[in-house]
């Protein structure tokens, strides 16, 4: 039996009607930079995440980068974040000029330690960017809590975590920005690069909508200097038709999950995630720590079964930023997750044989 880690083809083809309208709809307006496909889109993933605002932009790395650059923040300062990220996290920090700062993650969440934060401030710390990992969200309560005695901003790196939820509220909606990416394979995802940067503040929308847009105030007249940073047209059509599936997929994708923890648990050798009592994980990705992490990948990929590691090499590691001087064992848990983390197959359509096959090659496996 094949199967992949993830089946976006399945998604479309449950869809495909509505997506070629709206694909449709665009190309017979031209309405294929911002416009009101776009528009209509930020609207419904504003009132989605329970915020006033949301901007479209052209990546979730844009919009890590516009929400910091609407912060004004730039050479001198501090942002402190995670390790265990994808490393956009981290380069939205130094385009703006700024120094990110790393802590180390909980064990179990695999998300921002916040008993490990306070000690990495400094006079120079301007924001904290927790990673809601995985379709996990991280610990925002005390989090939020050491940011407001130190005057922080703080913007959520939701990429991973479209309807994620923490204590009942929508993840993006707690910080001062939600960041989010709708990469084609996220739970949420357009048909090319997209992302949104979501908010409350009133000021900082009309300013994100400045810079995405060259500095303009109308047309031609620029009072900043601002970066073309817009969503196109198509994608802003293509996530309409697909929010409204979205929480039926994340359901299914926690079904999924729970089966796939339900037999993973008598396993010795595999630990899957764990829901954090806070939390509503959406399971962007299924990741467990394996013992032998790299000969299960090994077994799993002669019996067919796609799987990834996500990520095999914690920021602080990865030579882009080794003139930051932080060597091995200086994030031990982040460090620790990378050598064991595998990611197995995870999607919405995924079905309950292809995850007992999956399970049982794991059990075959791990009793050898």
């Amino acid at each position: 039996m094949k199967v992949p880690f993830l089946d976006l083809k399945a998604q479309y083809d449950a869809i495909a009607g509505e997506i070629d309208d709206a694909i449709r709809q665009v190309i017979e307006r031209t309405a294929f930079s911002g416009g009101p496909f776009v528009s209509a889109f930020e609207e419904q993933f504003a009132a989605f995440c329970q915020c006033k605002h949301a901007i479209g932009v052209g990546s979730g790395t844009e919009a890590l980068w516009l929400a910091l650059a609407a912060l004004d923040i730039g050479p001198g300062d501090e942002v402190v974040t995670v390790p265990n990220s994808f490393i956009a996290t981290a380069e939205a920090i130094s385009f703006c000029g700024a120094t990110p700062v790393f802590v180390d993650v909980n064990g179990e969440s695999q998300t921002m330690d916040p008993n490990l934060l306070e000690a990495a401030i400094t006079e120079r710390t301007r924001a904290v960017i927790p990673v809601h990992l995985f379709g996990q969200m991280a610990d925002m309560g005390p989090i939020m809590e050491i940011a407001r005695r130190h005057n922080l901003f703080v913007v959520e790196d939701a990429c991973q975590a479209h309807g994620a939820e923490y204590n009942g509220r929508p993840a993006g909606s707690i910080g001062n920005f939600g960041c989010f990416s709708f990469y084609p394979g996220k739970n949420l995802g357009a048909y090319g690069e997209a992302g949104g940067v979501v908010t409350n503040s009133d000021e900082m929308s009309e300013k994100i909508k400045m810079i995405r847009d060259h500095g303009q105030s109308k047309k031609y007249h620029h009072a900043m200097i601002g970066w073309n940073g817009r969503m196109d047209g198509i994608q802003g059509a293509v996530l309409s038709v697909k929010l409204k599936y979205l929480a039926g997929w994340n359901d299914a994708r926690r079904k999924n999950a729970r089966l796939y923890t339900s037999l993973l648990n008598s396993i010795d050798g595999v630990i899957p995630p764990r829901e954090m009592d806070y939390s509503r994980h959406i399971y962007h990705v299924y990741a467990v720590k394996a013992r032998n992490r790299d000969s299960l990948m090994a077994a799993l990929t002669e019996q067919g079964i796609s799987c990834g590691i996500h990520y095999p090499v914690p920021i602080h590691l990865q030579n882009a930023y080794q003139y930051m001087g932080a060597g091995k064992g200086a994030f031990p848990v982040a460090e620790k997750c990378a050598e064991e983390i595998v990611s197995l197959p995870m999607f919405p359509e995924l079905t309950e044989e292809q995850v007992n096959f999956v399970v049982g090659e794991i059990r075959r496996f791990c009793s050898v």
